[in-house]
């Protein structure tokens, strides 16, 4: 009965890995500096545009693990 333990343990770090793996760190800096363009836009179009290829990138990089991750699932409400 003590393997049952060591395995939910090992399954839990092997998920803690796939959080945070280096394609999806690499993605969320891409998808920050596109927001951050975005925000510096004084375009409403460029700015929805900006916006549009961050939730883009966030929502591949959100996929990339089979869905194992929601955390970074990017919230796709229009812009205000």
């Amino acid at each position: 009965m003590r393997i049952l333990p060591l395995a939910v343990a090992a399954c839990a770090a092997v998920s803690l890995t796939a959080c945070n793996s280096p394609a999806d760190k690499a993605a969320e800096a891409k998808a920050d500096s596109l927001e951050a363009q975005a925000a510096a836009s004084p375009n409403e179009a460029q700015e929805k545009s900006l916006n549009a290829q961050a939730d883009a990138i966030e929502q591949q990089a959100g996929n990339a693990d089979g869905g194992a991750t929601t955390a970074n699932t990017p919230d796709t409400s229009p812009s205000k």
